[in-house]
């Protein structure tokens, strides 16, 4: 068992707090459509599922639009379950589009949804169950509450705010702050002067929780992976064969701290 509390949680937004799958799926395809310029603009019947499925592979917004691109060209959901940074790429260089550009038009076309239907795009939202209530109560806690997300802060905010949750701006460090997330960890532990291992991080990217083992001086953060999050049976799997990580059920999160295993 680790100690009762922590000092620091941080928490990832998308898959953890929020699922926002028929949303990124909505955002996702109207971007490819300013991009790649498709005959048809109404998706096919599969073609959601399909993405829904294959989430667990995007880290970063950008890479939706790119995802939906390769569905069209029917590329097999396996290889990319396998190879998708590499797929990505291939996409990239081959249309001569940039990554950059590609999510300066996905937050573009989010901000304008917002600005004329918000209570349309809110509705593609839900937040996980219990969460809501778990945030409100860390935040009125001696718990310093952060999140860490590569979706923009302000959208993050949004969402929250809509759902009764009143968190600072501060406290949230979206993409905007263009830092990885354990560069992030590592600084709200030398800002706060806070030990390692009174910092808990819940994310549900395997490979992200990994890039933090990567790092010495954060050797005795707490790591917990979401496994109701956007992550495949196999990386539940290695999450659950690997010591420094806590594989993290809703049900555990929802309770006491006291309850999260380690």
């Amino acid at each position: 068992m680790t100690a009762n509390s922590p000092t620091i949680l941080a928490l990832d937004f998308d898959g953890v707090i929020c699922d926002g799958l028929i949303e990124y799926f909505e955002v996702a395809w109207r971007t490819y459509c300013q991009v790649w310029l498709p005959e048809q603009e109404t998706p096919s019947i599969d073609l959601a599922s399909k993405f829904y499925r294959l989430r667990p592979v995007i880290e970063t917004g950008w890479e939706m639009p790119v995802l939906v691109k390769a569905l069209v060209e029917e590329i097999a959901e396996e290889r990319i379950l396998q190879e998708w940074a590499k797929i990505a790429q291939e996409l990239l260089l081959r249309d001569n589009v940039k990554a950059t550009e590609i999510g300066s038009k996905l937050d573009k076309i989010r901000d304008e949804w917002i600005a004329t239907d918000l209570d349309g795009w809110l509705s593609l939202h839900k937040f996980f169950q219990g969460v809501k209530e778990k945030l409100k109560a860390t935040a009125t806690s001696t718990v310093k509450l952060y999140i860490i997300t590569t979706k923009e802060g302000r959208f993050a905010q949004q969402l929250l705010k809509q759902g009764g949750v009143e968190i600072p701006r501060e406290v949230i460090f979206g993409k905007e702050v263009k830092r990885s997330k354990h560069e992030i960890l590592r600084e709200l532990i030398q800002g706060t002067n806070t030990l390692p291992d009174s910092v808990w991080f819940v994310e549900d990217r395997l490979k992200t929780l990994q890039l933090v083992q990567q790092q010495p001086d954060l050797n005795e953060v707490k790591l917990f992976l979401a496994d109701w999050g956007y992550n495949t049976p196999t990386e539940k799997v290695t999450a659950q064969n690997d010591p420094r990580i806590q594989v993290l059920s809703l049900t555990k999160f929802a309770q006491d701290f006291s309850e999260w295993e380690y």
